[in-house]
């Protein structure tokens, strides 16, 4: 089974470029960020055409996330739990039956965190304790379980192509970083770091100042394994390639082969 995530900067922009991607990957489960779109609006028809079923948690205009499975959804969970009054669309639960028994999936879309001196840094890792929290509480169902997104933290040095450049930068921020090893701790696995410490994998390259052909790049879009997934674990792809296409996003795909 091949479980993708990849933040695709928008339907309305992407709806082609995803299409494509999902004709040439094949993803039995694909998580998406950055829809940009209300659930109503969300071009479903498309993507279910090419026999996904399709759920999202939608926002106009920023935010929004979805899941594309060839497998029916079991159950469907949208929101993370712990903050009543955070209305913004950033979290997605699949809940499915294989024949090695249940799966989990989340996509999720971790905040970006800047300016680190507005209220968005402290958001940010609001919303990282509430997904440990969280997280910690599935743990205990001893169940597969893919935490799929971007989560706009650089764990590491080797994972940006020049660490003095992102000093002080909230996807870089010491706090943010200890709360990425934090889920680590809790027993999830980087389901990359798991299969390659392979230097300059990165999966965003900016827009700007010639970054993709610079290969000036971060990694801040990661699968997140608990113990029962990380054992189906068999390999990791960064669909790199993608970044090249016409009318890109920003991010590239992030594709795990697990034995399901």
């Amino acid at each position: 089974m091949k479980i993708a995530t990849w933040n695709i900067n928008g339907v309305k922009a992407r709806i082609d470029t995803v299409l494509s991607w999902l004709e040439q990957s094949a993803p039995d489960i694909a998580c998406l960020q950055e829809i940009k779109s209300v659930d109503e609006n969300f071009p479903r028809e498309a993507f279910e055409a090419l026999g996904y079923n399709v759920e999202t948690n939608g926002q106009k205009g920023f935010n929004g996330v979805a899941i594309f499975s060839r497998l029916p959804f079991d159950e469907v969970n949208r929101g993370l739990p712990g903050d009543d009054d955070d209305e913004q669309a950033r979290f997605i639960e699949g809940v499915f039956s294989t024949s090695n028994g249940v799966l989990r999936v989340v996509s999720l879309y971790l905040p970006n965190g800047n300016p680190v001196d507005s209220d968005k840094f402290p958001y940010k890792l609001g919303w990282m304790d509430r997904l440990d929290a969280w997280a910690r509480e599935r743990l205990a169902l001893e169940e597969p379980l893919v935490l799929a997104g971007d989560y706009n933290v650089i764990p590491m040095p080797g994972d940006c192509h020049d660490p003095a450049v992102w000093e002080g930068d909230a996807l870089y921020r010491p706090e943010s970083r200890g709360a990425f090893r934090r889920l680590a701790n809790a027993g999830f696995t980087d389901a990359l770091r798991a299969v390659t410490d392979a230097p300059e994998t990165y999966t965003f390259w900016d827009y700007q100042a010639g970054a993709w052909q610079k290969n000036n790049g971060i990694r801040i879009d990661h699968l997140m394994l608990s113990p029962e997934a990380a054992n189906r674990l068999e390999s990791v792809d960064v669909e790199k390639h993608v970044r090249g296409w016409e009318k890109p996003s920003d991010h590239v795909p992030v594709v795990a082969q697990m034995a399901f």
